[in-house]
Parts: structure tokens; sequence; C-alpha cells
């Protein structure tokens, strides 16, 4: 069922994403201006024990302003598109894309790289919009869908195998993978979030 949009409901997905977008912004000052990018060793690290911690910290660190900036409006759209059905979808939604995305870089990266950014929540929330409306057979998902792949539907590409030197197309992948998992799971998943 949709999420209402009462002044009330707005206010309350704004301060989520503002909250998160927060944390994620604090974290990178801090890094950046005074402990000289040492957070960033707290990513993942493919296929070591260290790096499994890094599930936890990567997306809520980045490498650069430029890195930050490009991940902090679509984590703040596609953040809210995937609030307008409930706060506890959107925290389960995040907490399965969060730990997929995680997972399968862990998994299949490259050895001795450092994975960190939003890109794959992002990617994630992309995912689930995209194939909700299909899981749910709902009109109100299948706007959100249609409007989704106007305004990102470019954002496909990154789920490719890229060489590009500090793009982890895996998270991308993993991500979305994550995301349509989540569409598909989403009332089994919500019953097993009750019970924790």
């Amino acid at each position: 069922m949709p999420f209402s949009l009462t002044a009330s409901n707005v206010a309350t997905q704004a301060k989520i994403i503002g909250v998160l977008i927060t944390i994620i912004w604090m974290l990178e000052i801090v890094d950046q201006l005074l402990l000289q990018h040492r957070l960033n060793r707290l990513g993942i690290v493919p296929r070591t024990q260290i790096g499994l911690r890094g599930i936890l910290f990567a997306p809520l660190l980045h490498g650069t302003w430029n890195h930050l900036i490009a991940n902090t409006l679509p984590f703040a759209v596609l953040g809210w598109f995937t609030l307008l059905h409930g706060v506890t979808e959107f925290t389960v939604a995040t907490a399965v894309i969060w730990l997929v995305s995680g997972l399968g870089i862990w998994l299949f990266a490259a050895p001795n790289t450092i994975h960190i950014g939003a890109s794959g929540i992002i990617f994630g929330y992309f995912g689930f919009l995209l194939s909700r409306s299909y899981f749910e057979q709902e009109l109100f998902s299948a706007a959100v869908s249609v409007v989704i792949a106007l305004l990102y539907g470019p954002l496909i590409w990154g789920v490719l195998p890229s060489r590009r030197r500090g793009i982890s197309w895996q998270g991308h992948l993993f991500g979305f993978v994550g995301g349509i998992f989540t569409a598909r799971y989403l009332p089994e998943l919500r019953q097993l979030f009750e019970l924790l």
C-alpha cells in the first residue's frame, strides 16, 4: 500500500534522508580534514577476514569530495522514492541491499583492493524501485518505476564490468541484485525483520 504524502510523512522522510546524508558528510569531513583518509581503510577488502568489517562501513565512506558529491543527490532521490512505501520497507530494503552489495564485493572483487562508497546502496534502490512494480502489480509502484526509469535509466550501464580505476562495478551489480531480491521477497523479509 502506498505511503501517503501528508506533510507529516514528508517531514519524517526528509529527516531520515537528511540524517543519513549528514552522517556520510560528517564522516568525510572528519576523514579528509583530520584523519588524512585513514577511515577509508575500513572499506571492503575482498576475501580477507579484516575486509569483512568493510561490509558495515564501506557505504558510509568516500574517497574524494567528488565521489561524495556524485553519490549524494542520487542517494537522496532514490532513497526518498524507496521511503514512499514506509519506513519499515525502507529499512528492510536498505539493510538487505547493504548486505548483498557488500558480500558481492567481498566475494568477487579483485584482491588487494579497497572498496568504499554509497553507490552499491544507490544501485540497490534503483533495482528495487524498477522491479517492485513487476512483483507487486500495483499502479503506484508502476508509476514510481516509470519515473525512476526516466530519471536514472542510464544508471543501468553501471552494473556492467568496467576496468575504470576507482569504479566498483561489483558493488553496483550486487546492489542492483540486492534491490531486485528485496522487491521479490519483501513480504517475507518484512516478517523476518519483525522477528528480530
